[in-house]
């Protein structure tokens, strides 16, 4: 859900030819300067990718073998290359719950020794590391920073200041609702939140995600899950998210921020350079960043970036020639070329070019001490987004209780972890 700056017609044009010449067999990968990559279309698609193939291109003349799959196919097909034999020199993917069923420990190189890991940022090494410390792949995309982003002139005309704790948040919340504006922007078709509600409960406690991933205990014996929970259904209840957030969409997100109708939303920085639809009552500048309270931290959360990392085929012929190419896309030089002018929390500690978002750097001291590396999605067997909202709309819909809600969440979990395992 975190999008990029769409293309203009002439740059999707070419790709897509190129897309059409790699199905066509046209490039190959017989000589020993050929590279083959294996990514998402859309992925593929974008202008830092697009900027970074042509630059290493035209600086050793090797060739790039790029195979794409649609996103709905992705996982399916890309595994089924690899249980066959036919994975790729560089493998795209972001560090979630379905990596794992990739046998990352027998197909992919570990990462932790090459030369360009000291200049990774912190937020994107935690991101791209497995539980036992392994670096699994460069993350060569965009970040962000998740957090509650703010309408700071809505909340100064009404006399109200951002919170700094559960407490504090929860009386701003009854404070905006008795206004008669909607508190949070929450449209209940996606499910981005529970996640950033997690990411305290097991960033903060490596054992508990152990025996979670065991199945030792489950979501329903966790104190901080029930509780979450439990005030996500008393926010619902009490209009915290709109009378009609049952029916809202991505797109209505947009709206209601710039028009004023709802005052917070969870949500992250680049979302303001992709999807805020200017010319409204309001613009970017009128909102700001404190972090996420869902009732499992008391200073709340920010989550840090999720990105796509390029790994390596531990088996693959071309060790050597994969691993250039990550240190070419790594070199100070050359990323900064490729990210000239996106928005992105930068991954890379030599990182210039880019653009960061004013709420962010104004937040930094915030972010620094309450900031998590995404763990529920990436680090929980089984996680998936989709089930979590699934799970949380019965809720919504008053199908099942919170009890009735976390059991779902946990079934849903145990089911997708075990065909994971058989896979």
């Amino acid at each position: 859900m975190k999008q990029s700056i769409k293309k203009n017609l002439f740059v999707i044009t070419v790709i897509s030819a190129i897309f059409l010449l790699v199905s066509c067999g046209i490039f190959d990968n017989s000589d020993d300067n050929t590279l083959t990559i294996i990514g998402k279309k859309n992925d593929l698609e974008k202008s830092y990718i697009i900027s970074i193939f042509d630059r290493y291109r035209e600086a050793t003349g090797n060739k790039l073998n790029i195979i794409s799959f649609e996103d709905s196919e992705y996982e399916t097909e890309t595994l089924k290359r690899f249980q066959n034999g036919k994975g790729s020199d560089i493998f795209m993917h972001f560090h979630n719950s379905d990596l794992y069923s990739f046998d990352v420990e027998n197909n992919f190189l570990y990462l932790n020794d090459e030369e360009w890991v000291d200049d990774l940022t912190d937020s994107a090494r935690n991101y791209c590391t497995d539980k036992n410390g392994n670096l699994l792949g460069l993350p060569f995309w965009e970040s962000s920073v998740s957090g509650c982003y703010y309408n700071k002139t809505l909340l100064a005309e009404m006399g109200l200041k951002p919170a700094a704790t559960q407490a504090e948040f929860d009386v701003l919340c009854q404070a905006i609702a008795a206004t008669g504006y909607t508190p949070i922007c929450r449209p209940t078709v996606y499910s981005w939140m529970i996640q950033f509600a997690m990411d305290p409960i097991f960033a903060d406690n490596p054992e508990l995600l152990e025996k979670l991933n065991n199945n030792e205990i489950s979501y329903s014996d966790i104190p901080e899950m029930i509780e979450m929970v439990k005030w996500v259904e008393n926010a619902a209840d009490k209009g915290w998210f709109g009378y009609n957030y049952t029916e809202k969409g991505w797109d209505d997100i947009s709206d209601d921020m710039s028009s004023g109708k709802a005052v917070m939303t969870f949500i992250w920085d680049t979302w303001f350079y992709t999807d805020f639809e200017k010319g409204n009552k309001y613009s970017t500048d009128d909102f700001a960043l404190m972090p996420v309270f869902l009732n499992t931290a008391h200073r709340g959360t920010y989550e840090g970036g999720n990105m796509n990392m390029m790994m390596v085929n531990k088996n693959s012929k071309k060790l050597d020639l994969a691993l250039d190419f990550l240190a070419f896309c790594a070199s100070e030089e050359n990323y900064n070329a490729a990210f000239d002018g996106i928005p992105t929390v930068s991954c890379f500690k030599g990182q210039t070019t880019n653009i960061q978002s004013k709420q962010v750097t104004d937040a930094a001291a915030s972010i620094a001490e309450n900031e998590r590396v995404s763990t529920a999605a990436s680090r929980i067997a089984g996680y998936s987004a989709d089930d979590v909202t699934a799970a949380f709309d019965s809720l919504f819909r008053k199908k099942t209780d919170a009890a009735g809600c976390l059991k779902l969440m946990d079934d849903y979990r145990i089911e997708k972890a075990s065909k994971q395992e058989k896979q």
